[in-house]
């Protein structure tokens, strides 16, 4: 069974001190697809097939580039696929973060996200775990990244909430406890 043999992760910049952020991946390990297989998020209970894909956008921003951001997603029980639709602007000033802002009926919604982590399994299956602030909507929370439907490996899962865990605060050990596996079935 892969593993991660080496894990780092950070805390949000809202608990972090000036030098625990999470440095951040590079473009290139972002773009593309990833599947949440775990989250805190109580908008993702009753949903399967949840996934994001990443796409970078011409960008004029000194801060860093666009990312187009798709979230898919199936009701359990459902064949139709949900989407929500926004663009992903660097959040100015802090490394690894990111402002989102709906597009379309949606451009009225925004969010703030952060990298807690990132990395692979001994299989290069890659990983990515981020922390959404608090909205009007919905919850702070945590999501997991797998670049593979299947997930990674129950020890990473376990690994990545113990470091978590290991922070000592209170919210962050809340959302770690609250992590809850979303099904993937196509």
């Amino acid at each position: 069974m892969a593993s991660s043999s080496h894990l780092t992760v950070r805390l949000p910049k809202i608990h972090a001190s000036k030098g625990n952020r999470c440095v951040p991946p590079t473009n290139d390990f972002i773009i593309g697809t990833w599947h949440v297989t775990h989250s805190s998020l109580p908008l993702w209970k009753g949903k399967r097939n949840v996934n994001i894909t990443y796409k970078l956008l011409p960008s004029e921003s000194s801060s860093g580039p666009l990312m187009d951001d798709l979230v898919q997603y199936q009701a359990i029980g459902s064949d139709k696929i949900k989407s929500v639709h926004g663009v992903d602007t660097p959040s100015p000033g802090i490394q690894g973060a990111w402002d989102w802002r709906g597009k379309g009926w949606l451009m009225i919604a925004s969010s703030h996200w952060e990298c807690l982590g990132f990395g692979h399994t001994d299989d290069n299956n890659q990983w990515f775990v981020t922390y959404f602030a608090k909205t009007l909507f919905t919850p702070a929370g945590i999501d997991i990244y797998s670049r593979d439907k299947e997930g990674l490996p129950q020890i990473t899962i376990d690994r990545i909430l113990q470091a978590l865990k290991e922070f000592k605060v209170e919210e962050i050990t809340k959302l770690a406890n609250d992590i809850f596996q979303i099904p993937h079935d196509y």
